[in-house]
């Protein structure tokens, strides 16, 4: 579906290590500022076990899994919306992302520069939001002079349209955000077109040392920050996290059972993402392919049906449609089936997490 999550923070401070892990692409991970200069961009399988459970009923040819993308962008620093460092290049990459993943440094080596001279995550996590909300004050300035030339003609649309973008503005500029001024529709249009940065969905990374994975200062610190704003958490080693994804799967499961970790944080990090995106799973199950898809959440069957191919949704009749839990209670399709688990749903069905689906159309 193309959904794209932008790893972003200040030069240093993991977030190609994380990308690295991540991806397995070998983005260059140097020590010093702008070593990314173009963003890397890597496909993401996203981890689901009831894939694999699924798989296990039917033994087919080919298990297939949804993923998401994940774009590895250059290190910004203050003065980034003036066009300090690649601050330019910086802004245009990150607009074109779905969320963001701000990494943050919350770990201390003195071999391992900061660009700042000190460790201080929510001096970090400042800066980035800083240099966001001052370019999207410059992006409303435009859309506001753009505007109000088009609304001398006296069109009520337009005028509404100045009078969001200006609330928008005032907002911003008084360091209070989007979030109560887009419950309201037309602002929430308004600004669309603009691809504002403040108003992307955000997921703060704590890079942390492996000695610290429970936690730290810098990461209650983080964990303060996230619950005022309303946002998530995930804790990570991102050197550890490369370690573990450079391991075969065996020595994988003994290196995290030594380190006293369930999963993978990468694990917690695309799962976490794809949460951040608005988005859940489906499934189609036969013979020769179990796959996962991805859709957003309160998408419809007919939209769901147009993930697999355009005919589908244009052709809809109905979805064969079975709940996960009970696919796998009733041994698959057959016994779900006999059981009376096998739903008929029509156009207007909205899909839950986890629907195991086959659709009929006709075109």
């Amino acid at each position: 579906m193309g959904f794209r999550c932008g790893i972003v923070g200040l030069p240093n401070i993991g977030k190609s290590t994380l990308f690295n892990a991540l991806t397995r692409a070998g983005a260059q991970a140097e020590n010093y500022p702008f070593c990314t200069i173009d963003p890397n961009v890597g496909i993401v399988e996203v981890p689901d076990l009831r894939l694999q459970k699924i798989a296990a009923l039917i033994n087919p040819k080919s298990v297939i899994p949804t993923a998401i993308e994940f774009v590895d962008i250059a290190g910004l620093v203050a003065g980034a919306s003036k066009g300090e460092g690649l601050g330019n290049r910086f802004l245009a990459h990150i607009r074109e992302v779905d969320a963001i993943i701000h990494v943050v440094r919350a770990f201390r080596d003195d071999d391992i520069t900061h660009v700042a001279g000190k460790v201080d995550p929510l001096a970090d996590v400042a800066t980035i939001e800083t240099e966001l909300a001052l370019a999207d004050l410059e992006t409303l300035e435009r859309g506001i002079e753009r505007t109000a030339k088009a609304a001398k003609t006296g069109d009520k649309k337009i005028l509404r349209e100045l009078e969001c973008l200006r609330q928008a503005h005032q907002a911003l500029n008084a360091d209070q955000g989007f979030q109560r001024l887009l419950q309201d529709s037309d602002v929430a249009t308004a600004l669309i077109p603009l691809c504002l940065l403040s108003v992307k969905p955000v997921l703060y990374v704590a890079n942390v040392s492996e000695q610290d994975l429970a936690g730290n200062e810098q990461v209650a610190q983080l964990r303060e920050h996230t619950q005022k704003t309303h946002s998530q958490l995930v804790v990570v080693s991102a050197a550890i996290e490369q370690e573990i994804s450079e391991l075969d799967p065996d020595q994988r499961s003994s290196f995290l059972d030594d380190l006293g970790l369930a999963e993978p944080g990468l694990d917690r990090v695309i799962q976490a993402g794809y949460i951040l995106l608005g988005l859940q799973t489906f499934f189609t199950a036969g013979p020769k392919e179990v796959r996962a898809w991805t859709v957003r959440i309160g998408a419809t069957a007919p939209q769901a049906a147009g993930e697999i191919h355009t005919d589908f949704e244009r052709g809809f009749i109905r979805a064969e449609t079975i709940a996960y839990d009970d696919f796998i209670v009733n041994g698959g399709e057959h016994g779900a089936r006999e059981a009376g688990r096998l739903r008929l749903e029509g156009k207007d069905y909205v899909l839950s997490d986890g629907d195991i689906m086959h659709f009929r159309f006709n075109v």
